[in-house]
């Protein structure tokens, strides 16, 4: 998908309801933004420990939601995103806003039921939802930052994104990574080139890596006329500003 243009450039089988897995953080993420200050604190407790990937919170540390978007999005962490539940006061009104966001945002095909994408009745999307969630979170910067981010230390935590398209794509300011067993392995990346910014999105692709690469090849392949165009305007309005500036000297 064009996220600037909101154009899908391929697709197949996108509006089939799938699960989803960790990209579901995507959303959880945007929803903390939306809802709660880097700086806030959060206090850990036993009820935030979850199967799966984790961040390796401890019950009773202090941490700052910065640091818990972190775990979030490179670590992968499923205690991150029940942890960060408590910036809307607990796992069930969190779960609301991620839906209510869904909605917003015209995600017809998705609803969630947790936070962090492990398998459950009542939670999926669709490839072009996931599309138009990825387009939306990129917009902010924080979680720009954060999910195109390598690694991070952050006090005696160094965390590592999962995300090899970071050093495989050019261009790619990352996203999202996922997996369970009856998921799969899910997807969902971004990737800028010359103004021009695309999103991918594969769901149950185990050749999701290769798969991405392509279609980023494809997609700049498609869009190259128009960035084209955006080139030669910027080239342009140098000498246009000067000539004017001449004319009212």
């Amino acid at each position: 998908m064009d996220a600037d243009m909101g154009q899908v450039l391929y697709e197949k089988n996108g509006d089939r309801q799938m699960l989803i897995a960790s990209t579901t953080k995507i959303m959880t993420a945007l929803v903390v933004l939306e809802h709660a200050a880097p700086d806030d604190v959060i206090t850990v407790t036993p009820d935030h420990m979850a199967e799966g990937s984790s961040m390796y919170l401890r019950a009773g540390e202090t941490v700052r939601v910065e640091e818990l978007l972190y775990g979030l999005l490179l670590c992968s962490g499923n205690d991150a995103a029940l942890a960060l539940t408590e910036c809307a006061g607990g796992l069930t009104p969190f779960v609301a806003l991620m839906n209510e966001k869904a909605a917003a945002l015209g995600m017809a095909h998705t609803s969630f039921a947790n936070p962090n994408g492990l398998d459950a009745d009542g939670h999926y999307s669709t490839a072009r939802d996931m599309a138009v969630l990825a387009a939306a979170a990129v917009e902010n910067p924080t979680f720009r930052r954060i999910c195109s981010s390598r690694s991070v230390t952050i006090g005696q935590r160094t965390m590592e994104n999962h995300n090899r398209l970071l050093r495989q794509v050019e261009g790619c300011v990352g996203l999202k990574t996922g997996y369970t067993r009856a998921a799969g392995r899910t997807l969902v990346s971004c990737t800028e080139r010359d103004g021009c910014r695309l999103v991918a999105v594969t769901l149950q692709d185990g050749n999701d890596w290769a798969d991405h690469a392509a279609l980023y090849d494809y997609g700049f392949r498609l869009t190259a006329p128009r960035r084209g165009v955006q080139t030669a305007l910027l080239r342009l309005r140098e000498p246009l500003t000067a000539a004017c500036a001449a004319l009212h000297s």
